[in-house]
């Protein structure tokens, strides 16, 4: 599987997905900087964790206005998959790639822990390698990760099934104290409408190998991969 990560000025998580990307694949993915206007043969993209100009408009504003955006909406729109974390999740909400916004943290603090998902969906080539329901561990590290939209947006993605993961506790239910951020409806990743665009706030690239304490993130590249049958 051929891969691509786009960097941004403030990006610092790119080096974590590319050796997740190479361990999983076999191969490294093409890095790819801002500017750039076109993107290389890519069977996944990938934006990656940082903070991309510092935040200091509001995160991910800025960089859903780099160049090489247009060209991963292009890409987008034929099909490719597009995986947006953490901030790569705010640049693609800014860049009008999935519904919502990410605000600051309820807690108002930089949230850095392990925490638990579960698959609300696998009708994604995301999510085809869960089962539904599963929980799964999963790191964060965030301070505007609180996920906002309207009602009705909301019931959007509750009716299209394009809800990807909420935050539960280690029993799979979704409660105050297991939502690290106050998203709305837990929510911790949601799909676009074609189902081939993820974005989510924790960082399934830091739980691939047994000696980060885990492998559940790893299913989630591997579904892309298409190690089982297409959703």
């Amino acid at each position: 599987m051929k891969s691509a990560v786009v960097v941004f000025p403030g990006s610092n998580r790119e080096r974590d997905m590319i050796a997740a990307l190479a361990t999983i694949t076999g191969q490294p993915p093409a890095v790819v900087w801002h500017t750039e206007t076109d993107l290389p043969p890519a069977d996944l993209i990938v934006l990656p964790g940082g903070f991309s100009y510092g935040d200091y408009l509001r995160s991910g504003a800025i960089a859903a206005r780099s160049p090489v955006i247009r060209a991963v909406k292009e890409r987008a729109d034929a099909g490719v998959p597009v995986l947006g974390i953490c901030n790569g999740f705010q640049i693609l909400c800014e860049a009008g790639l999935l519904p919502g916004a990410l605000m600051r943290n309820a807690s108002l603090r930089f949230v850095c822990r392990e925490v638990h998902l579960r698959v609300e969906t696998v009708r994604s080539v995301f999510t085809r390698n869960y089962a539904a329901g599963q929980t799964i561990r999963c790191p964060v590290a965030h301070g505007d990760g609180n996920y906002r939209c309207d009602e009705a947006t909301l019931a959007t993605l509750r009716g299209d099934d394009r809800i990807a993961f909420r935050y539960v506790d280690a029993e799979g239910a979704a409660t105050d104290a297991a939502n690290p951020n106050g998203s709305v409806d837990s929510i911790a990743g949601i799909l676009n409408p074609k189902r081939n665009v993820l974005g989510m706030m924790p960082h399934p690239e830091n739980l691939i190998e047994a000696i980060q304490g885990g492998i559940d993130g790893r299913g989630l590249f591997e579904s892309v991969m298409g190690e089982t049958a297409a959703a």
